[in-house]
């Protein structure tokens, strides 16, 4: 199946060296830009992508603002393309609903990758990366307010998600916890199902805004 691709990025430039990395792949199909995230959220509406690469500083209608609209509206998931100039943003759009991040130098092979796992309908976050910008952006939030909705978890469900929250893998966190990786899986199901979240990215900004882990 081909996965179909929306650029959102204000510089003609940066669109067009993605749409180069992604028309070379044959599973991809980049199916319109935008050069704002007004822009975005129309095409999204008119072609019905399963993924949109997201700038987060945009003219207008900026990119968390565009990823608030489309994943409260669109089953279209969001990728957000950032720097680590721009942490508080990246911390806005994850909280938005976007399904994961990746820094603009990337690779082509790792473009390629999160486009597809997010796609897939999983979460792109790399563990070492996630836990340098989530050590970054949580310093300047409010203290933690609690929340009921962990109430409703069990104690391993409580451990899977803090371990979640620190950017591990399935496997890590089986190594870590001594569980199968499908253990793992299942808890991380139950966790998404239990508290309502539509990804493992919005679960570990649930844990850090719930404070159980800091």
């Amino acid at each position: 199946m081909t996965i179909r691709v929306v650029i959102a990025d204000d510089q003609t430039l940066v669109r067009t060296g993605l749409r180069m990395i992604l028309d070379n792949a044959d599973d991809i199909e980049v199916v319109g830009e935008a050069g704002d995230g007004a822009e975005a959220v129309e095409l999204v509406a008119g072609t019905d992508p399963d993924v949109v690469l997201m700038d987060i500083r945009m003219p207008g209608t900026d990119g968390v603002q565009a990823t608030t609209a489309i994943t409260a509206a669109y089953r279209t998931r969001v990728l957000v393309l950032t720097t680590f100039d721009l942490d508080e943003y990246v911390y806005a759009a994850l909280r938005a609903g976007a399904s994961g991040f990746l820094l603009k130098d990337a690779l082509a092979p790792d473009l390629l990758s999160a486009v597809r796992v997010v796609a897939a309908g999983e979460a792109t976050l790399a563990p070492t990366v996630t836990r340098r910008l989530l050590d970054r952006v949580v310093t300047g939030l409010p203290a933690p307010a609690p929340d009921d909705k962990l109430a409703l978890l069990t104690g391993r469900e409580r451990e899977v998600l803090q371990q979640l929250a620190r950017g591990l893998s399935n496997a890590e966190i089986a190594e870590l916890l001594y569980l199968s990786p499908g253990t793992v899986k299942t808890h991380v199901g139950r966790i998404l199902t239990k508290l309502g979240l539509r990804d493992r990215v919005q679960a570990v900004v649930f844990a850090y805004e719930s404070g159980i882990t800091r």
